[in-house]
């Protein structure tokens, strides 16, 4: 053979090697490896080969698995979810402790933690009720064993959170005394939360702890009936109306987010109620009306009064205490449309215009009234000072 002709046979050979090298660098399925003449396959182990390979394999592409966002707790959509609960996100990969992290709105203290497959954010107090979550997780969220691993695609994650405990209402106002009871946790460990745990209080207040009320001393059964643990009734609204005006808020016996935030912090700073719990009683019945008041458990004036005519009766029901003054000109219609403008004094308002208040009269114990409660105004300037803002009224046996 020629010397031209040797030379285009090593050519073609070398042509044929880079063309081989080429499928590897493309990244494809077979990888065509040339033998040099009179080697064996064994051969490619020696450092030359070795290294040629080994910068073949370096080029080679990688196709990333991207990650995968598998669970999340609280679910997409969930609602009624304790705010002081953590969220937990669990993806298919290990994540990088460097991972960007993801946020949530509205924005509360907290912090991020990763462990394996898990970031988790526990709040340092947590959500308000009635709140609506967003949790966004970053598409760039990478993995620990190669940061090629990302997530792909940015995930959205919402829930809202549930109300407040009605029965952790009630605990809590008995706590401040605010209603006639002392509550008492089933498990002391757990349900005896210390005042200065805002986190442990909040969660109490979506989930509140098991424990029992004991009546304080003695109340009549006018009162004691209409009491309800874990459900709304009107020893409650009396008890917040008391709370509001104690805490210079707006009167509507409502326990909104207002009344809420000011009780949980008059826990942490045992402010208890500084009036005592007040009941008062009237008996209306022909000529054996009266007017009865407990305070504290203790029957503090038994007092003959006069109730609503016919015509203008008091009518029956338990009302809290909503305005007071000293002294007052009611001016109205009576029966007979004439007019009256009465000076009346000490004066309690209960139910619309119905009162309990001092009025002079020949006598007491009998309907003479246009639907207030009167007293001897020495008796009422006695009792007016208990009947504070939320002061529950029972009004029975209304003339038929």
């Amino acid at each position: 053979m020629s010397f031209w002709g040797r030379l285009n046979r090593h050519r073609g050979i070398t042509a044929t090697a880079a063309a081989a090298a080429a499928v590897l660098i493309a990244g494809g399925t077979t990888a065509a490896v040339l033998h040099r003449p009179g080697t064996s396959h064994e051969a490619l182990s020696n450092a030359s080969d070795s290294k040629s390979l080994a910068q073949v394999n370096k080029t080679k592409k990688v196709d990333a698995t991207p990650l995968r966002l598998v669970s999340q707790t609280p679910g997409h959509g969930a609602s009624g979810v304790n705010g002081t609960d953590s969220v937990k996100l669990t993806f298919d990969t290990k994540l990088s402790a460097s991972t960007p992290l993801p946020q949530l709105f509205p924005h509360v203290a907290g912090s991020w933690h990763i462990d394996g497959r898990t970031a988790t954010f526990t709040p340092q107090t947590g959500f308000m009720p009635d709140t609506k979550v967003t949790v966004k997780v970053p598409s760039g969220m990478q993995a620990a064993a190669d940061a090629s691993d990302v997530l792909g695609k940015a995930s959205t994650i919402r829930f809202t959170t549930g109300g407040y405990s009605t029965l952790r209402l009630q605990e809590l106002l008995a706590e401040l005394g605010y209603l006639p009871f002392n509550w008492t946790p089933s498990d002391s460990s757990t349900g005896d939360i210390a005042a200065s745990d805002a986190k442990g209080q909040l969660a109490a207040a979506y989930h509140a702890p098991a424990g029992s009320f004991s009546w304080k001393n003695s109340y009549p059964s006018e009162l004691t009936s209409q009491w309800s643990a874990g459900s709304d009734n009107i020893l409650v609204t009396g008890a917040v109306r008391a709370f509001e005006y104690n805490q210079g808020l707006t009167m509507d016996g409502q326990a909104g987010p207002d009344v809420w935030s000011h009780l949980l912090t008059a826990i942490a700073k045992n402010q208890t109620n500084p009036n005592g719990y007040t009941y008062a009683l009237a008996t209306q019945g022909g000529s054996d009306e009266s007017l009865q008041v407990w305070h504290d458990g203790r029957r503090i004036l038994d007092s003959p009064a006069n109730t609503g005519i016919a015509a203008a009766p008091t009518e029956d029901g338990t009302y809290p205490v909503y305005e007071r003054l000293q002294y007052q000109v009611m001016s109205g219609t009576n029966p007979d449309g004439s007019k009256y403008h009465d000076p009346v004094y000490w004066i309690s308002y209960f139910h619309g215009g119905d009162a309990i208040h001092g009025f002079n009269r020949a006598s007491y114990g009998w309907y003479q009234s246009l639907g207030c409660v009167e007293l001897p105004v020495s008796t009422a300037q006695q009792i007016w000072p208990k009947l504070t803002y939320g002061t529950l009224v029972t009004v029975q046996g209304a003339v038929a």
